[in-house]
Order: structure tokens, then C-alpha cells, then sequence
């Protein structure tokens, strides 16, 4: 795969995870079912950082739990380190 079309894959992902973020502050106001803390969770370290952080600063969810301000950061770094290891830009 090359790096542009693994960026834009990683640009993807992040939307939907955002959009996933987005869903669940839905369904917590209209009282739906929601998604579990460790599925968003997982999301982001799958990732989706990126996206699990804006998805709590633009929809202002999960914002007030320190779970989520604390592992969200790490699940960034995680992705950081991930795409620079697998491209040598990282450990060489």
C-alpha cells in the first residue's frame, strides 16, 4: 500500500470513528442504547485517535470523564508511534 493511500485510509477511519462518537452523544440524548465506554475506547487505540478526539471536543462527549482525557492522548501517541514505526521513521 502506498503512503498516500494509507493516509487517506487512515483519514477514513477517523471519520467513521468520529461519526461513531458523534452517534453515541446522539443516542445519550435521545435516551437510546449506547456504545460501551470500552468499544470507544478500543476505537481510538485501533487508530482512531485522531478522531475519538475531536469526535469528544466537537460533540463535547466524554469530555468530563478522566478515563477517556487521559486515554485518549495515549491511544493519539499509540497511533503517532504506530504509522512512524511501520514507515522506519521511528526505531531505525
Amino acid at each position: 500500500m502506498s503512503e498516500t493511500s494509507f493516509l487517506i485510509t487512515m483519514a477514513v477511519w477517523n471519520c467513521i470513528v468520529f461519526c461513531i462518537y458523534g452517534y453515541d452523544k446522539f443516542s445519550a440524548i435521545k435516551g437510546y442504547e449506547r456504545i460501551s465506554e470500552f468499544t470507544l475506547l478500543f476505537l481510538a487505540f485501533a487508530y482512531g485517535g485522531l478522531g475519538a478526539l475531536l469526535g469528544m471536543v466537537v460533540c463535547n462527549h466524554k469530555t468530563a470523564k478522566l478515563k477517556f482525557k487521559l486515554l485518549i492522548p495515549i491511544a493519539i501517541l499509540w497511533t503517532v508511534f504506530g504509522i512512524g514505526y511501520g514507515y522506519g521513521w521511528i526505531g531505525t
